[in-house]
This record gives C-alpha cells, sequence and structure tokens, in this order.
C-alpha cells in the first residue's frame, strides 16, 4: 500500500509537537503575538478618531468623507510583529544553544527545519487572520451606520482582502524564519524583514516611471491589494499585476525565503 509508513508519519507527528511545544512555551512568541494583537486596539482607536471628524462634517463632507480601512493601515506592523516571530523562532535557539539538543534529538535538519516552517506557517496564518477578523469587526462596529469608505461595502467584498493580508503575514514570517536562518542573529533577521517592507518599496518609489511602480508592485506590501483585484495605487496601471501572478509572486517569498534557510541549516554547524 502506498503512503507514508505509520513509523515514518509518527516520527513526523512527533517533531511537529516539538516544534509547537516549543514555540509556544518561549516567552518570545507570547510578546510578539501580544504586539500584533494591538493592532485591534489600533484600530479602533483610529475608527473612533475618524467617527469623530466625520461626525462634525456637514453633508456634503460626510459625503466625500473617506478614511482608511484599518486592517489595511496596519497590515505592515502585523506583519512586521509576525516576521520578528519568524526570526526568533530560530535565533532563540541559536542564543540559547538549544538548537544543539533539538538536533540530537532530530538529527535530520532538512525535517527539523521543515517542520519549524509548518508550525510557524499554521500558527501566523490563523493567528494573522484572526487579529485581522477582530480589527475588521470591532472597526465596522465602532463605525455604526457612518460611510466612512472603509466600510461602504458588504463583507463578501471585503474577504479577498482579508484573506490576502492574512498569508502575507505568514510569509513575512517564514521570510523572518529564513533569514534568521541564515544571518543567526535576531538584529540581522530583523533588520532584513523590515528592509523587505519598508525600505526597500520606498526605494522603488523613487525610481523613473514607469518601472517605479512596476518595482514596488513586486514587493510583499503592494500585492495584497493585487491579490484582491484592487489598484496597487491611484496611478496604478502598466505596474499592476494579475491576482494570480501577484499571489504566485507572494507565496514566491516563502518558498524562496524556506528554501534558503533549508541549504543554510543543512550545510551550516550548529
Amino acid at each position: 500500500m502506498n503512503g507514508v509508513p505509520s513509523s515514518e508519519r509518527l516520527k513526523i507527528n512527533s517533531v511537529l509537537s516539538s516544534e509547537w511545544l516549543k514555540l509556544r512555551s518561549v516567552r518570545s512568541t507570547h510578546h510578539t503575538l501580544g504586539a500584533a494583537a494591538a493592532i485591534v486596539v489600533l484600530g479602533a482607536v483610529w475608527t473612533y478618531y475618524a467617527g469623530t471628524a466625520w461626525d462634525g462634517r456637514d453633508p456634503a463632507g460626510r459625503a466625500a468623507f473617506r478614511a482608511a480601512a484599518p486592517e489595511e493601515g496596519f497590515l505592515p506592523f502585523l506583519q512586521m510583529a509576525l516576521g520578528v516571530l519568524g526570526v526568533l523562532a530560530i535565533t532563540s535557539e541559536y542564543a540559547t544553544g538549544m538548537i544543539r539538543t533539538s538536533l540530537v534529538a532530530v538529527p535530520d535538519r532538512r525535517r527539523l527545519f521543515l517542520a519549524k516552517a509548518g508550525v510557524l506557517a499554521a500558527l501566523t496564518l490563523a493567528g494573522g487572520h484572526a487579529i485581522l477578523l477582530a480589527t475588521y469587526a470591532v472597526s465596522r462596529i465602532i463605525a455604526g451606520g457612518r460611510t466612512m469608505g472603509f466600510n461602504a461595502g458588504p463583507f463578501t467584498a471585503d474577504l479577498p482582502a482579508l484573506l490576502a493580508s492574512g498569508l502575507s503575514v505568514t510569509v513575512l514570517a517564514l521570510v523572518g524564519l529564513g533569514t534568521g536562518t541564515i544571518t543567526r542573529s535576531t538584529a540581522g533577521g530583523v533588520a532584513s524583514v523590515a528592509v523587505l517592507l519598508f525600505v526597500l518599496p520606498g526605494v522603488a518609489n523613487l525610481l523613473p516611471e514607469p518601472w517605479g511602480l512596476r518595482v514596488f508592485a513586486l514587493f510583499p506590501i503592494a500585492l495584497v491589494r493585487q491579490i484582491a483585484g484592487e489598484p496597487v495605487a491611484a496611478q496604478a496601471g502598466a505596474g499592476a499585476l494579475p491576482p494570480l501572478v501577484a499571489l504566485a509572486v507572494l507565496v514566491g517569498y516563502a518558498v524562496v525565503a524556506v528554501a534558503a534557510g533549508v541549504l543554510s541549516f543543512t550545510r551550516r554547524d550548529a
């Protein structure tokens, strides 16, 4: 009978269980998830502030009022927080020497790293979507009957962007895991995630058009909108990617990061 032998499945499950236990038991996981969850509060404060501004306008001003959706505006902070979690998932083991114990228990380095990546992906995919949905729900409750731009459409219209946003969070976490493995440094890994999220897109915007928009459209911060079929910018046109292409590019970041992490992890001594 084809398939993975039961003994092999048991080994895989044991490695996954061990990695899950390590990830949820370290303090940094709780800290980074707490920081990520803070965007729910920030989104509530922002919506309250926007609602106050809306209340102070006349009917014409209210009709023209447009506020950024909090789940979109604070997404880079969520991506950064869980990108840091990805970095710490590996660098904390190097810092404490726990990585040697892990390798004694699981000599197969490739399997060990992929188990780390799988557990991290599952946690950030669930956690990221939960935080985004909570931010979305709280902001709409506070907005109430005010039409402030971001709450003009139904939930079904916003769902593609929410799903793409949650996926992007997982991708950044895996990028953090990969860069943390390569650098073996928390500072280096965190800096790499920050550069990808904030620095390189800014540099792309300095390029002459149409190259500025074309390059900017390739970064995670811009891919979410394109996956949802939305323009990457007000002047978007030639630089925008079709949704499936944007999805492939976003997933490609995770694939490249994990592949680079596997190569580094398997070829270098602990």
